[in-house]
């Protein structure tokens, strides 16, 4: 049986119910994949381009396709009991499709989607501190391998690795599975030693190891997303990973969705 199809209908034998504030029994879906801990509220505007977590605190970015014209693309802090965001930076939606961020040495670092133009941000402040250009056609997901390295994706199969200090690239590895390229990279995070990975539009995450750019697993998660779907025919595709290192545990929502889905993955 194909994994999807059986990681669709675990789901729908083990959902449990919910409070809007998420639930606090943990749910298993496959025990050879992941469990879901909690169910939390999530923007039904928000277009969800990056994720992440810093001392507690979730950080979630946006886009703004012309499309939904509803949409921002903005950065902030997502309250986990409304799904609300307390916007921190707006960037004009007529010139800048917002995209991945990370955060290091103190910075937050924003991805645009078509300028090949990123700004950093003072962490404390959020104040707009500066400018960058990459040098690769598309800004898709980012994330962090410490305070001196940033990694961004651009939707192709090549992860790129940038110096904080200059924000120039100082290294590229091609991402493969079983051999063969995996294209379509998205949203990035970065967790003990491998960078997790949306695939775009598969309602997957991969793992890979950065010293080669292998996947060394593949983590499908379409049973989130047909939840997800049965709560709100609007959404669209899977993106936005991020990990709470205190508690191990992943945070998964997509474009539009309606939740943001605490789970752990299980070895």
């Amino acid at each position: 049986m194909d994994i999807r199809l059986l990681v669709v209908s675990l789901f729908f034998l083990t959902v449990a119910c919910q409070d809007k504030k998420g639930s606090t029994e943990s749910i298993v879906i496959d025990k050879k994949q992941y469990e879901i801990k909690n169910v939390f509220q999530h923007d039904l505007n928000a277009f969800t381009e990056g994720l992440f977590f810093d001392d507690a605190i979730l950080y979630e970015s946006t886009g703004s396709p012309e499309s939904l014209p509803e949409t921002e693309s903005v950065f902030g802090i997502v309250d986990l009991a409304t799904g609300k965001m307390d916007v921190k930076a707006k960037l004009d939606k007529q010139k800048y499709f917002g995209e991945g961020i990370a955060k290091a040495n103190n910075k937050i670092f924003q991805l645009t989607y078509l300028n090949k133009t990123g700004f950093v941000y003072d962490a404390t402040t959020f104040d707009k501190i500066d400018t960058f250009t990459f040098d690769s056609n598309e800004g898709w997901g980012l994330t962090n391998i410490d305070d001196a390295t940033l990694v961004m994706s651009d939707g192709t199969d090549v992860l790129t690795f940038i110096d904080v200090e200059d924000l120039k690239s100082v290294k590229k590895i091609k991402v493969t599975e079983n051999g063969l390229v995996l294209q379509n990279l998205n949203e990035l995070e970065f967790v003990e030693g491998f960078i997790y990975a949306n695939v775009y539009t598969q309602n997957r995450i991969v793992k890979i190891d950065i010293k080669d750019g292998s996947v060394v697993r593949s983590i499908d998660l379409s049973g989130l997303y047909y939840d997800a779907k049965n709560k709100s025919n609007l959404i669209l595709e899977m993106n936005g990973v991020a990990y709470n290192k205190a508690k191990k545990t992943f945070f998964i929502t997509g474009k539009m969705w309606p939740n943001i889905y605490e789970i752990k993955i299980l070895e």
